[in-house]
């Protein structure tokens, strides 16, 4: 049974904008926190954002100012706006849920997973 889905990963070039967007189950966004990680090849999976039930969020020091998180629960999605995209930013980012009322930043701390969806950003 698929609890997550991302969508909306793609090519951008450098200074673009790319809009992610994770599609829960009912089950799965009775969650706490919802959150966003990236994850490159030959490193861990990085927090990159998070949003709370109650709509605090939380935000990596790389992406700060630039990435907008948000949680419509009708549709039961949570969306990542991510504007003036760098090269750096070029990962695959995974949607995460929790149980519980804070947005950890370590990725031992959620239980759901997404599939992932592929960022690339040229310069």
């Amino acid at each position: 049974q698929v609890q997550l889905v991302e969508s909306g990963g793609g090519s951008v070039q450098a200074g673009g904008f790319l809009r992610l967007s994770c599609a829960a189950s009912s089950y799965v966004y009775g969650s706490r926190c919802m959150a966003w990680f990236r994850q490159v090849p030959n490193k861990d999976r990085a927090f990159v954002s998070g949003i709370e039930a109650d709509g605090t969020t939380s935000y990596s020091d790389s992406v700060k100012g630039r990435f907008t998180i948000s949680r419509d629960d009708a549709r039961k999605t949570v969306y990542l706006q991510m504007n003036s995209l760098n090269s750096e930013d070029t990962a695959m980012y995974y949607c995460a849920a929790r149980w519980g009322s804070y947005c950890y930043q370590r990725s031992a701390n959620f239980h759901y997973w997404g599939q992932g969806t592929q960022v690339t950003v040229s310069a």
